[in-house]
């Protein structure tokens, strides 16, 4: 007689550890993560069981209220722990290419530290439909040089690819670390997947002349993970 099949132990164990954890690692920098996550919890639970008296089913709206309250109160935590990541790692050398490694299954291809200068002033490419995309971090001046110069390069090995420069920072022009993904998402796409692999294939052909200049590697903070892109549509 066969025996049945068992799901995997701890499968369920390891998501509540997965999210006690976060919790925990959040709640020692995020002082408000309890009141976010009981307002979020008492707000859906008030709604969801009022509508429930409304049409006359009480206990199967105080049910769909705490249900409905404890999802509110898990995507209250997943917005507080991806601010903190980003926080934790917003201003260190690398912190971009970091969020840019979170975009690799979107389509994109990163190359983080294709041009570095002595003061860590940083520039990353990433490859996807809008085209080649230059991504600079560090001081607003040195990052203006390193980009004008990978831009000519780029123009030189791919000239008839498209190619569009993004700053890191909060001055005018400059885009936030956490909202690098969402802008990089928004970008118009104006190449097909052919197009961008054969770009690909020619980068790769040339090689980065800077593929090994000795940037930090991962400043993300111990137990802090940065959250993945959205999937293009």
């Amino acid at each position: 007689m066969a025996k049945k099949s068992k799901a995997p132990d701890g499968a369920e164990g390891g998501r509540i550890k997965q999210i006690i954890t976060a919790y925990k690692i959040t709640a020692r920098t995020d002082k408000l993560l309890p009141l976010w996550m009981l307002g979020a919890f008492a707000l859906d639970f008030v709604v969801v069981f009022v509508l429930g008296l409304l049409i006359g089913h009480v206990i199967f709206g105080a049910i769909f209220a705490v249900l409905t309250g404890f999802l509110s109160a898990l995507v209250a935590l997943g917005s507080r722990v991806q601010k903190s990541a980003y926080a934790q790692v917003e201003g260190q050398p690398g912190a971009a290419a970091a969020v840019l490694n979170t975009m690799r299954r979107g389509g994109w291809t990163v190359t983080p530290g294709v041009a570095v200068n002595r003061n860590q002033d940083v520039v990353h490419r990433a490859v996807g439909k809008p085209g080649i995309v230059l991504i600079g971090e560090g001081d607003a001046r040195g990052v203006a040089v390193l980009l004008e110069a990978e831009r000519k390069r780029m123009n030189r090995f791919v000239m008839d690819a498209p190619v569009v420069e993004v700053t890191v920072g909060y001055d005018k022009d400059q885009v936030p670390l956490r909202k690098l993904t969402k802008h990089m998402m928004r970008l118009k796409r104006t190449l097909k997947g052919g197009e961008v692999t054969d770009i690909n294939d020619r980068l790769r052909a040339v090689g980065d002349v800077m593929k090994n200049a000795p940037i930090p590697k991962g400043p993300m903070p111990k137990g802090a993970r940065m959250p993945r892109a959205p999937k293009p549509r």
